[in-house]
């Protein structure tokens, strides 16, 4: 019978697999460096949650880098490592680095740095937790039998980020929370329904699986790339809810400060552009992954900076339609 690998065989056995600069140091750092670390961190990556947003105010910069590299290095714990009890074990270690944060004793640069954001935006650790929650069942979760549950996900692994983001600059009301899950619910199922193909091949499949009964669609046809017309027809049903909940956030957009509504106006609007682009490949997303053109991705861009500009330029679901 084949020894239980210990938790510290476990955490070691992590962090070989992940850049070595995530390890725990034997020191912590100062704030300063702290913040280096995660300013460098945020830098290294240009994502759709890209936190060195041109947007956003300067003193908000180094607790959108810590948020950031939180994120960042919490992903790939649960998604990087290749072995489960690995990743469980890593991150139930970065649960308790959370704890030690709260309690002042943080070690970890990425801890250092969010331990005063935290303190200057008094955030609770609740938003950080669950994020935590969505990557242990990365671990385990493979399949989700609805939409609610897939929702369920989603309140965990997506929706957090949006809570974090109104706290640092400074919004903490129940209706504006609202609006955001609705939002990152939204961009959440947008990457899912782009990577149905890649999910797949990493074991997971977030289609709900009622509704693949519904459609008369197999896993089969995912497993052997068959994009056959009951499959589309499920996608489109999806995209189209996905759609629906992106409009159901975009309120929000007139309810913050304008640098953050120039920041949550691209982010919809670059969601949206993921739907149209499954749309334009007539739902096929197993043949190819769909993406947005780097045409595409200027003139979001562009927007953006002319919003920035010239502040009669509409934000919102009239200009988002």
């Amino acid at each position: 019978m084949p020894v239980r690998a210990s938790q510290e065989e476990l955490i070691e056995r992590g962090w070989q697999a992940l850049p070595a600069s995530y390890r725990m140091p034997a020191v912590a750092p100062t704030l300063d460096e702290a913040r280096a670390y995660c300013r460098a961190l945020s830098d290294s990556h240009y994502e759709n949650f890209h936190v060195a947003s041109w947007f956003l105010p300067k003193k908000l910069r180094p607790h959108f880098h810590a948020l950031y590299a939180y994120c960042r290095i919490s992903d790939d714990l649960g998604d990087e490592v290749g072995d489960p009890d690995a990743s469980l074990a890593l991150l139930d270690l970065w649960g308790r680095e959370l704890d030690a944060c709260y309690e002042g004793k943080a070690r970890h640069p990425v801890f250092v740095a969010l331990g005063e954001t935290i303190r200057e935006c008094d955030i609770p650790k609740e938003p950080f937790a669950d994020l935590l929650v969505a990557f242990r069942q990365d671990q385990t979760v493979t399949r989700f039998e609805n939409m609610e549950q897939v929702l369920g996900y989603c309140h965990y692994s997506a929706n957090p980020v949006g809570r974090l983001v109104l706290y640092i600059c400074g919004y903490r009301d129940a209706e504006r929370f609202a609006l955001s899950d609705a939002t990152c619910s939204a961009l959440q199922l947008a990457n899912f329904w782009q990577d149905v193909r890649v999910d797949y091949e990493k074991g997971r499949v977030y289609l709900p699986l009622d509704d693949m009964r519904r459609f008369k669609v197999s896993e089969e046809m995912i497993a052997g790339k068959q994009a056959t017309l009951e499959f589309r027809a499920l996608l489109q049903y999806e995209v189209d809810y996905a759609r629906a909940l992106f409009h159901r956030g975009l309120p929000l957009i007139g309810m913050v400060d304008r640098e953050l509504a120039l920041d949550l106006d691209l982010f919809s609007r670059g969601g949206l552009e993921i739907l149209n682009a499954i749309e334009r490949q007539h739902f096929d997303v197993l043949s190819a992954r769909p993406a947005i053109s780097k045409g595409t991705k200027m003139a979001l861009a562009l927007r953006a900076v002319m919003g920035k500009l010239i502040p009669g330029l509409r934000l919102g679901a009239k200009a988002a339609a």
